[in-house]
């Protein structure tokens, strides 16, 4: 082949004026782009100061966030297909750009400036089928999208927020990706088909279709054809024009409507906070500051979060709460925020943000729902931060008291008596009385473990049954350990959840001042809850903020554990580090039992600790049979973010579902003989779907605990008979 013919006309068929009408176009296309990308910008600095850096360390920020963007690895959670398909779209939709960047680069600075052309040879070869190559994988991840749109209609994409601009955005992307293909055709075809734009192969082969029509063009006689002024030739121009005024609207709309998720996904995921979820805000001494009385209240990165959503609704999917029928929708809460903002912006009405009933933006009833499992942060592929701007909710619905009766006895019992069942805190080391050997007091000696047993194996009688499990195992592995008799509160994570900000600072601040007095190693916890506000909250406050204030009751004036030097446990983590280091032999032990693992949400979503108690469950001689949904796709109990105190009409409860899920969905089967937690509040929902899902017959619930002091044959020293109500 001749070398220099290996390339083609930029602009064939084009005449100077139309050349400088399409720059014309271009440059308004750009402006209108800039503009508004400067609004939506402009917007997020309206927005309040979010209390967590977020442009820290940019470059390794823009680095990680490349690396999760271009490889899609949140698309290609739990859905092959769908990360198949936007992997398509993404990366041929990156290539012809790039692609077109190339072509601008060559035409205005290789060609005006520098006077030559890199665009020729092998390079133009290459450039040829590496662009048809992308481009194709652009048109059929494009098909693959409409299929699931319109064809198989998953319902994840249709719901009240689906409207116009879906269709508008996905059919203008397929009608580029065609149009550029068929104007690659139509250009091969009257340029007479040279032999090396067989690289084009998309092309070559349309072009090859128009051939085989036979095509006019306007060197050929062909009647009523050439007549019509239907020839290749002009079917180009007008192929060219349509393509280019096509892209030219798409890039003027891309701030404007969904397209915009091309930029402000990435920025949601250059500025997200690793452990969001796992903490929540400083609690800052002016506590309005952390309320949602209007839209102006968010933060910019609370509202980046709304136009970050894509209305992909793998969030719904996975929403415990929705799968209840409970009336939450996560996709729903944030695009509700985000068109009330728009409409404000837009001149529209002030309105309440969360309100019992009437007229406001989100129902209170809806933000009751939540379980603050976290599974929607964790299915969102843009990591948007839904819990953080869900708890700003939370705090608006409590200040204005329009919170469940059954939440605000709960408020009431850790105010009075520290613990939320309303109990004395003089019984709050009961279950201990009836081990064979007594428990230390913390704050009296020096103990290698500060045990927080927390509220549920204090007070509630099954789970004291696991309380006293875990104290004999502690025991049987000859480890000095110690609680707080009386003066242990409730943890205060759930409270928190529910927006009850004050009085969890006031539960902190008892607790960091108490343990301050005591001597130890490590904090170990029962709870998972416990654990996650200990380890990854706690150190958050600024104790400073409210240590003079009269009704706070602590002096504590400091930022407790800033440094991570007080290593916190969940005790399956202290169990198995206890195992490992052969203080505790559980080797030889077989309860031949088959099993199943329940994950809870605040120690596997929340601080990826996944494998400790799957191998304490094996080193007992258990077979654990894996659930369907394990790990970070585990589904939640219902108990979390205050559902544990709630009574809701739903069908079915979470704990139902997943105990049917247990008997039926897992290899076992009916073959399934315990259902292991190793959360408190976990036990608590089981027993009770157990019951009222009518599986007290088919399956026990037990904690993990209690597999080991069977396995270490201590069962009878650590299980007192209940009798029954």
């Amino acid at each position: 082949m001749n070398t220099i013919a290996q390339t083609r006309e930029t602009y064939w068929g084009i005449t100077s004026v139309e050349y400088a009408v399409f720059y014309l176009l271009a440059a308004i296309a750009v402006i209108v782009l800039a503009y508004g990308v400067y609004q939506r910008f402009a917007r997020y600095a309206e927005g309040d100061d979010d209390s967590f850096a977020r442009v820290d360390d940019l470059q390794n920020r823009i680095l990680n966030a490349s690396k999760i963007v271009l490889s899609n690895e949140k698309q290609f959670n739990r859905d092959l297909y769908g990360g198949l398909m936007h992997s398509f779209i993404m990366w041929g939709f990156l290539t012809l750009l790039i692609a077109t960047l190339i072509i601008m680069a060559d035409e205005y600075a290789a060609q005006k400036i520098f006077q030559m052309t890199f665009w020729e040879g092998d390079f133009y070869l290459a450039y040829s089928f590496i662009v048809d190559a992308m481009g194709l994988l652009f048109v059929v991840g494009l098909g693959m999208a409409i299929y699931r749109r319109y064809w198989v209609r998953n319902h994840r994409l249709w719901d009240r927020h689906t409207s116009a601009e879906d269709d508008v955005f996905i059919w203008t992307l397929f009608a580029l990706g065609i149009g550029g293909f068929l104007l690659e055709g139509l250009r091969i075809y009257s340029a007479g088909m040279p032999d090396h734009e067989i690289v084009s192969f998309v092309g070559y082969g349309l072009a090859l279709g128009f051939n085989g029509i036979g095509l006019a063009t306007l060197g050929t006689e062909q009647a009523g054809l050439n007549g019509a002024g239907l020839n290749v030739e002009n079917l180009h121009w007008l192929a060219w024009w349509s393509h280019s005024l096509l892209a030219f609207f798409f890039i003027a709309w891309i701030p404007y409507a969904k397209p915009f998720h091309m930029l402000s996904s990435f920025a949601n995921v250059v500025t997200r906070d690793e452990k969001a979820g796992q903490r929540l805000p400083n609690v800052p001494s002016d506590l309005d500051a952390t309320n949602a009385e209007s839209i102006d209240d968010f933060t910019w990165k609370e509202i980046l979060d709304q136009d970050a959503c894509t209305k992909c609704g793998r969030c719904s999917s996975v929403c415990p709460a929705k799968a209840s029928d409970r009336p939450l929708d996560p996709r729903n809460v944030i695009l509700d925020l985000k068109s009330y903002r728009e409409d404000l912006d837009a001149g529209g009405e002030e309105q309440p943000i969360i309100a019992d009933g009437g007229t406001s933006v989100i129902n209170a009833e809806t933000m009751e729902s939540c379980m603050a499992c976290m599974a929607c942060m964790d299915a969102c592929p843009v990591e948007i931060e839904h819990l953080k701007s869900f708890t700003r909710l939370n705090r608006q619905m409590t200040d204005q008291g329009d919170v469940a009766p059954s939440m605000q006895d709960v408020f009431q019992n850790v105010m009075q008596n520290g613990n939320t069942f309303g109990d004395s805190p003089r019984n709050r080391a009961d279950w201990s009385e009836d081990l064979e050997f007594d428990v230390t007091d913390a704050r009296e000696e020096k103990v290698d473990y500060l045990w927080y047993v927390g509220d549920f194996p204090s007070y509630d009688e099954r789970n004291k049954q696991v309380a006293r499990s875990l104290a004999t195992i502690l025991k049987e592995a000859d480890v000095s350990f110690g609680i707080l008799f009386d003066d242990e509160k409730f943890d205060g994570n759930d409270i928190r959840r529910v927006g009850e900000e004050l009085l969890y600072v006031e539960l902190a601040g008892h607790h960091v001042e108490t343990w301050e007095d005591c001597e130890f190693d490590k904090i170990v916890c029962t709870d998972p809850h416990s654990y996650n506000t200990f380890k990854n909250e706690y150190p958050e406050v600024n104790f400073d903020e409210f240590a003079d204030d009269p009704m706070m009751p602590f002096d504590y004036d400091e930022q407790w554990n800033e440094d991570g030097e007080i290593d916190v446990y969940h005790w399956t983590q202290a169990v198995e580090e206890l195992v490992a280091d052969g203080k505790l032999d559980l080797t030889g032990t077989e309860l031949d039992y088959t099993v199943t693992y329940h994950d809870p949400c605040h120690l596997g979503r929340y601080n990826d600790e996944y494998e400790a108690p799957r191998e304490l469950i094996k080193a007992t001689g258990c077979t654990l049979d894996e659930m369907p949904r394990n790990r970070s796709n585990s589904f939640c109990c219902g108990g979390g973010g205050g559902g544990l105190w709630m009574d809701f009409e739903e069908e079915p409860k979470p704990s139902e579902e997943r105990i049917r899920e247990a008997l039926e969905d897992t290899d076992a089967g009916s073959g399934v003989e315990k259902f292991v937690v190793a959360c408190p509040m976990c036990m608590t929902m089981y027993e009770d779907g157990r019951k009222t899902g009518g599986y007290e017959d088919e399956i026990e619930v037990v904690d993990v605990a209690e597999l080991i002091v069977e396995a270490i044959g201590k069962a009878d020293e650590a299980q007192v008979e209940v009798a029954a109500d």
